[in-house]
């Protein structure tokens, strides 16, 4: 056994492979092929088979779709490229431990909590998304565009035992969830191209101009929706991952990258999932939209229901079925074990697969409400909204501490448990942002960038003014 062997051996034993506590040593940096795959599995998923749909209830006209999305998810990609992974590269540092050096261990805590709640709150979507696929054979009754409780006893049934089964999963460690993943990541992928086929060619499409027809000039929203227009999908495509990229989530993921040019591979997941997988989960609601089920709900004033389940049924039969339920679980899988490692930095006591059980079991009764899923657009717009601000402190921090003379990662210089600063920055913009959004009926992801601006600049000047010399 060599010497380096040795150093690399008890590295890894300290840290559990992992290394959440200290910077990603140099033999462990993975080439940009090993993002490639990742990114391209975690974002054609199950979120997908559902927000497509989402889209055409809200409107959209075929330009507003199939431009802004290109748009849209270019901006997404420039956000991990040049914020996220230059970032990570330079500190190779978990997002948790980035915060918790500038922000002090217990807003750190408070920020692990919020986190884990959420993404609990996501991962219920995506049960959701699997019970819909599940409860075919069984006959259950779908929920509609604006259920908020649930609709039967069958789906009580259904929506607990899959959350059980892939909680259980789950708990076993990443290593299985993100083995699982990757295999079937080409599978999801498959199916939505043969979705998309079948779809196109039940709409009888044969040349392009019959293709941008699909979508038109646009439509009245259906009730219970807002319009949404080509800066609509622009943003909210640019901001649906918006806690990953300028909030710095990720900078868990590209601590690991050789170079900060690995976050190009993003590409993968926003031009495979976020383009690609939307526009054929549309196209199935599209066609979905033909029939005398859906034309009946529109003469009665009702917004025909999006469930992913039976719309990929009708496309391609069991391979359908078997796909949405794969997409959901191969997104709630790993989504309920970040969840709970949040939880994990809040109940330190507790083990990984306990916390883990723990946020399966919230993830659960959350997607028991159909709200959560039927929400989708808002509900991830509001995620964003909530967590991206945080990411701004660590960006303007980055790039500007030396010119605004302040300390970087003041909370662990100082040796304090909760730094001012971020709150105060964080509260005012948060506050005034959503006062405007509310008060305005202005769109969330509309002032998601002004929040996320103006948290970063009152975070440099209250620390200009808050911040100790302490050196």
């Amino acid at each position: 056994m060599t010497l380096n062997h040795k150093e690399e051996v008890s590295i890894d034993d300290i840290t559990r492979g992992e290394f959440e506590r200290t910077p990603v040593p140099q033999y462990k940096l993975k080439s940009w092929k090993s993002f490639l795959g990742m990114y391209a599995g975690e974002h054609a998923a199950g979120t997908e088979f559902l927000i497509g749909p989402l889209f055409l209830t809200a409107g959209v006209s075929a330009f507003d779709l199939i431009v802004g999305l290109l748009v849209g998810n270019l901006f997404a990609v420039l956000s991990w490229r040049f914020l996220t992974a230059e970032i990570a590269v330079k500190n190779r540092l978990t997002l948790y431990f980035q915060l918790e050096k500038i922000c002090g261990k217990k807003l750190a805590t408070g920020y692990n909590l919020a986190n884990g709640i959420l993404f609990c709150f996501l991962a219920g979507s995506m049960i959701t998304v699997s019970a819909t696929a599940v409860g075919i054979p069984f006959d259950m009754p779908m929920p509609k565009l604006e259920d908020t409780l649930p609709n039967g006893v069958i789906w009580v049934i259904v929506v607990l035992v899959v959350g059980a089964v892939i909680s259980l999963i789950a708990a076993k460690g990443y290593d299985t969830v993100s083995k699982a993943a990757n295999w079937m990541s080409p599978i999801i992928v498959l199916a939505f191209l043969a979705c998309a086929i079948v779809a196109l060619n039940q709409l009888g499409v044969s040349s392009f101009s019959q293709f941008w027809d699909i979508w038109g000039e646009g439509r009245d929203p259906f009730p219970g929706q807002i319009k949404y227009t080509f800066w609509h999908v622009i943003i909210w495509s640019w901001f649906a991952n918006a806690a990953m990229h300028i909030g710095m989530s990720d900078l868990s993921v590209f601590r690991f990258a050789k170079k900060a040019s690995s976050g190009w591979t993003t590409a993968a997941g926003m031009y495979v999932g976020h383009y690609i997988a939307w526009i054929a989960a549309s196209l199935l609601y599209a066609v979905y939209l033909n029939s005398p089920e859906a034309q009946a709900f529109l003469l009665n004033g009702e917004a025909p229901p999006v469930a992913p389940g039976p719309l990929a049924y009708n496309a391609i039969g069991v391979f359908g079925i078997i796909a949405v339920v794969l997409a959901g679980w191969t997104t709630a899988n790993p989504t309920i074990y970040r969840a709970g490692l949040a939880f994990q930095a809040v109940l330190p006591k507790l083990s990984t697969v306990k916390v883990t059980i723990l946020a399966g079991m919230i993830a659960t009764i959350a997607g028991l409400f159909p709200a959560f899923a039927m929400k989708l657009l808002g509900f991830v717009a509001l995620y964003g909204f909530i967590l991206a601000p945080f990411g701004a402190v660590i960006v303007f921090e980055h790039f500007f501490h030396k010119q605004a003379g302040i300390i970087k990662n003041y909370a662990e210089v100082a040796n304090i448990k909760f730094n001012k600063s971020v709150l105060l920055a964080w509260g005012i913009s948060f506050g005034l942002f959503y006062f405007i959004s509310v008060q305005f009926d202005v769109f969330l992801s509309f002032v998601t960038l002004p929040a996320w601006l103006l948290c970063g600049i009152l975070y440099i000047i209250f620390s200009k003014f808050l911040q100790k010399n302490i050196l």
